[in-house]
């Protein structure tokens, strides 16, 4: 028997958003997240959410789920995350154009990098802040 259940990767992110439901359609629109799992609470509004892109995976609650009055969202508190995404995908130009039209902040338009990623810094309507990434490898 594993130590983990086999459909999550080792490590997750688990994320506290003002409200499931708006956060859920904007990482869909904006990034191509796909929603694999929901609890609805007494009330009908999500109280949890799991949401994949590729391998990458996210978790998320809104604040005062699980009698948690402690975690907030980063725009709720005024305050820049500590945490930043790193995640790849397949064509980083399109990938951004796509987040900024949904409305995410940027932060960095795409560029080349030195560690040979091209890549972007987005800032989500929560106030966490994403890096897309595609590696152009050595020519």
């Amino acid at each position: 028997m594993s130590f983990k259940q086999e459909k999550y990767p080792q490590l997750m992110v688990y994320l506290t958003v003002r409200n499931c439901e708006n956060s859920i359609e904007f990482y869909k629109k904006a990034f191509g997240f796909v929603l694999c799992n929901s609890m609805v609470g007494e009330d009908g509004t999500i109280f949890h959410a799991e949401l994949k892109y590729g391998d990458a995976f996210v978790m998320m609650a809104p604040e005062g789920a699980w009698n948690d009055t402690i975690h907030k969202a980063p725009v709720t508190l005024g305050v820049a995350a500590s945490t930043v995404f790193y995640v790849y995908t397949q064509d980083v130009d399109a990938f951004y154009q796509q987040a900024i039209a949904a409305g995410a902040k940027s932060i960095l338009e795409p560029q080349d990098s030195s560690w040979e990623d091209r890549f972007c810094r987005i800032m989500d309507p929560e106030g966490y802040e994403w890096m897309f990434a595609t590696f152009l490898g050595k020519k």
